[in-house]
């Protein structure tokens, strides 16, 4: 299939990586893998023999009218620990390469019906000023944008940073989340060959 190029031309490419039907449920797994991937799971409490304090019984187990209690770190109390705390985990869940890839395709071949896929020569700037970024962005409809380079860029990299809806990524960062959060996708004709290379 051919993709057009801003300014004319067109540029070939294949259709096991651009001309595949949509999988919601292929798309929905790689995102929840994707995003379950980063979270931290840093979150920890402690268990009753981890709180400090409790070493004494508080009162004698007879003879005062209460209730018998060993250590006043019980979870019962105040300031005792969790029955069951948080302990530090990994959320990552499995997603095999095909599969991943294939949800990949998935998401591009649609931005290619969608027409939210837009396939430049170039997108290089003269200096890294947001203004010039703006402007070149609206021609491409708003800057609402996922910028996909085949390599590093200083001048867009710097001019970027400042605009909220905007990002800027090279094929290896290219990722199911990233992809779909975006309102379209400014690709390179080289990066464009680099993900085609990598996914067909």
């Amino acid at each position: 299939m051919e993709l057009n190029i801003t300014g004319g031309k067109t540029v070939e490419v294949a259709d096991s990586a651009f001309g595949r039907p949509f999988n919601g449920a292929l798309v929905h797994q790689a995102v929840e893998t994707y995003l379950a991937g980063g979270r931290a799971g840093t979150a920890a409490q402690k268990t009753r023999a981890e709180v400090s304090g409790g070493g004494s019984k508080p009162w004698r187990q007879k003879g005062t009218g209460r209730a018998r209690a060993g250590t006043m770190r019980s979870p019962l109390w105040r300031h005792g620990g969790q029955i069951f705390p948080q302990k530090p985990r990994s959320y990552a869940k499995g997603l095999n390469r095909k599969m991943y890839r294939g949800a990949l395709r998935a998401i591009l071949s649609e931005l290619v019906r969608e027409e939210r896929l837009i396939v430049v020569n170039d997108f290089g700037l003269d200096a890294p000023k947001t203004k010039s970024m703006i402007a070149r962005l609206e021609e491409f409809g708003g800057s609402d944008a996922l910028i996909v380079l085949a390599g590093e860029d200083r001048n867009v990299q710097l001019a970027v940073r400042n605009l909220p809806h905007a990002d800027v990524t090279n094929v290896n960062g290219v990722n199911p989340v990233s992809l779909l959060r975006h309102e379209r996708v400014v690709i390179t004709v080289e990066a464009l060959k680099q993900l085609e290379e990598w996914l067909a």
